[in-house]
């Protein structure tokens, strides 16, 4: 049997802690891809950019502006005020940090399609299920209180850094030039 012009995937033939070894190295990169997104912290909190809008018209400018420049940071923000709110609660602590693994396996380090019983899963039906599910199941552990507190206060967080922070020291590359913009390339 020739094997002319295949490219090898692997090192060692056929182990499976080989398979296990190349996932766990192509989630570490996927992760940080997805983290390389996220803006200097610096940048994000430099306090000489920080002022009050010039009227209701240039904060939303800025909100918007600034929610697509910094929208990893402020993800993290969010995801680290929810977290913090079900310290107190460790049964939705678990339950969050379960969904969250079950987020990176099901939908974000996937390379191929998802297939259940012969048919392939669209991402969309992926993403559907595992935010009803997560949110499902975080408002059963009766941390309902405290995950909409938190929300609202990250969203208030957000929000008042969206629309305190000038933009005018901001360069934006091309792909999230779209994105600010709110047109479609």
């Amino acid at each position: 049997m020739t094997t002319y012009g295949t490219i090898p995937t692997s090192s060692s033939p056929g182990g499976s802690s080989s398979v296990s070894g190349e996932y766990i190295s192509r989630a570490k990169d996927r992760i940080k891809a997805g983290l390389g997104a996220r803006r200097p912290w610096k940048v994000m909190f430099d306090f000489r950019s920080l002022n009050f809008a010039h009227g209701f018209g240039d904060a939303l400018t800025r909100l918007r502006y600034n929610a697509a420049y910094f929208r990893m940071n402020y993800a993290i923000i969010v995801l680290l005020i929810l977290f913090l709110s079900l310290l107190w609660h460790p049964i939705s602590l678990i339950v969050l940090i379960i969904m969250l693994a079950a987020w990176l396996f099901l939908y974000f380090l996937r390379d191929e399609p998802l297939v259940l019983f012969g048919r392939t899963v669209d991402d969309r039906i992926v993403l559907i299920v595992l935010g009803v599910v997560t949110i499902v199941l975080l408002f059963l552990t009766s941390a309902t209180t405290n995950i909409l507190v938190a929300l609202l206060i990250a969203v208030v967080v957000v929000a008042v850094h969206a629309m305190l922070r000038k933009t005018d020291d901001l360069h934006v590359d091309e792909e999230n030039a779209g994105l600010m913009t709110g047109s479609s390339s």
